[in-house]
């Protein structure tokens, strides 16, 4: 099938998944797929039919019931049964983009032929996916242990022709689009439905839609705040070569060397200045932003490897003859990974506020609150406040979900991950980074234009100018929060190529 991915023991990496969604590529189980699944789901059969030895979660009841063995008979509603009873998923809807995501990881994790699941169960899946038939899911319900247990759920429901689904633009019950496609409700055989819900996919799936737009923001962030320093009228010195070379950080190197490639040429940047030193928000920019680039790299690897894994349990070891109840639905690596990218993220926007405060100061020759008439007109003094009142929310968001546990289960499942808060949160914390930033850039493009008629470089001045075509200069008071808006739109649909996000 042509502009398809194959699903395989192929590294699946972030550059992959966003191919995929960008170019709406369809799924398809590569042939060694297809056997390992084939082979796992017939071991498991004769095991069950051969043996009088209890498995968890295969023939035995779930959670703190894992004594309680459950009839051969009764093994499919036993599966039915788990999904519905833990669909107990509430508050927001998540993306269903992030959705989509989950589901591509759950079908990948499903593949390597560890889980017992049938081919007709994971072709669904598939079908689901290449149809866009995308599982309505929640935002709250998961401990992050046992995996993501209510939100894959939810994700399962639809298999057994219950609960709802995107289609087309629209949240329609999941049974009238199994009708539409001529689909019949699955029949959950032995320890499917386990396979279904353990497993960390629903963090997984917040984790790389995060980092594909951290990855983004990371660029943008140092583009943005080449656009302050000239219109801050600010030195270049603190980004030589030579500072870094003796701190060589691999994430403070790139961002100073970057800088400097989008100033170079700039007018503003030749002239003699008045002033010997900047404030830290400017002249620790590659510091402070190549820090974040470190943690993105190394949050970037964890997930990597979660994605590649096998999450749910019991696992099946085939050729070793061997069904073993282990703990690879604890979502621990990835909640202490996103508690972290979460900090790194709130410091991008950190700084950027204290640029933008900077910038209304009043100093190097800008008027107080970049506006003419200041009095009459009270300029870009209160987007500042907007991004201050975001800065602090981020502080509080960045408090660890990752040190934080609750007991379930009647105690068997004593300790948690809350990895499903770390991820939630996150999403709110890039969102939040995503908005200072384009109130930075409506404010230095303001500046920018007090330092006329010089010009900065030729990048910045490309930049800025496709900028004002959205975001005009404010000449008297307007409504900001329509012009701020439209900055953060700019920064959703500006285009970075693909190869360059990942070494961001």
């Amino acid at each position: 099938m042509p502009n398809s991915h194959y699903i395989s023991k192929d590294v699946l990496d972030l550059q992959h998944i966003q191919e995929i969604l960008l170019e709406n590529q369809k799924l398809e189980l590569s042939e060694e797929a297809t056997a390992s699944i084939k082979k796992s789901r017939k071991y498991l059969d004769e095991k069950i039919k051969n043996s009088k030895e209890p498995f968890y979660g295969i023939n035995t009841g779930f959670g703190s019931l894992c004594n309680v063995k459950i009839s051969t008979d009764k093994l499919t509603q036993l599966q039915e049964n788990l999904v519905i009873s833990h669909a107990c998923g509430t508050g927001e809807k998540i993306k269903p983009e992030i959705v989509k995501i989950m589901l591509l990881l759950k079908i990948q994790s499903l593949s390597y032929g560890h889980s017992g699941i049938s081919l007709k169960v994971l072709k669904r899946l598939i079908a689901f996916f290449n149809n866009d038939v995308l599982p309505v899911v929640y935002e709250q319900g998961s401990l992050g242990a046992s995996g993501d247990l209510a939100p894959l759920a939810h994700l399962a429901l639809p298999l057994l022709g219950k609960g709802e689904v995107y289609f087309e633009g629209k949240i329609v019950a999941s049974d009238k689009v199994l009708k539409k496609f001529e689909w019949e409700a699955i029949q959950l055989q032995s320890k499917e439905g386990l396979a279904l819900l353990n497993g960390t996919q629903f963090m997984s799936a917040h984790a790389v839609y995060a980092l594909l737009e951290t990855h983004k923001l990371s660029y943008l962030a140092d583009a943005v705040s080449a656009v302050s320093i000239d219109a801050f009228d600010c030195n270049l010195s603190p980004y030589d070569a030579l500072v870094h070379e003796v701190r060589p950080h691999r994430g403070q190197i790139k961002t100073a060397q970057r800088i400097c490639d989008f100033l170079e040429g700039s007018e503003i940047i030749e002239q003699t200045k008045a002033h010997v030193q900047d404030p830290y928000s400017f002249r620790c920019i590659p510091q402070v932003h190549g820090a974040s680039k470190e943690t993105l790299k190394f949050v970037h690897q964890t997930v990597k490897t979660e994605i590649n894994s096998v999450t749910d349990n019991p696992n099946i070891f085939v050729n070793e003859d061997k069904i073993i109840s282990g703990g690879n639905f604890h979502g621990q690596p990835l909640a202490l990974g996103m508690d972290y990218l979460a900090i790194a993220v709130s410091e991008l926007a950190n700084i950027s506020e204290r640029r933008i405060y900077q910038l209304v100061s009043g100093l190097r020759n800008l008027p107080m609150f970049l506006v003419n008439d200041p009095g009459l007109n009270n300029g870009f003094m209160i987007p500042q406040y907007t991004a201050a009142s975001i800065v602090s929310q981020n502080k509080q968001l960045c408090t660890p979900a990752s040190i934080d546990s609750i007991v379930s289960s009647n105690g068997q499942e004593d300790h948690v991950s809350m990895g499903a808060n770390s991820a939630t949160k996150l999403l709110k914390v890039v969102e939040n980074l995503k908005t200072v930033l384009a109130i930075e850039l409506f404010n230095a493009s303001q500046a920018l234009y007090y330092r006329e008629p010089l010009k900065s470089s030729e990048f910045i001045e490309q930049l800025v100018k496709a900028f004002r075509k959205e975001v005009p200069i404010v000449k008297q008071d307007k409504v900001m929060a329509e012009e701020m808006e439209k900055a953060k739109e700019f920064l959703n649909h500006f285009s970075i190529d693909k190869d360059l996000l990942y070494f961001c």
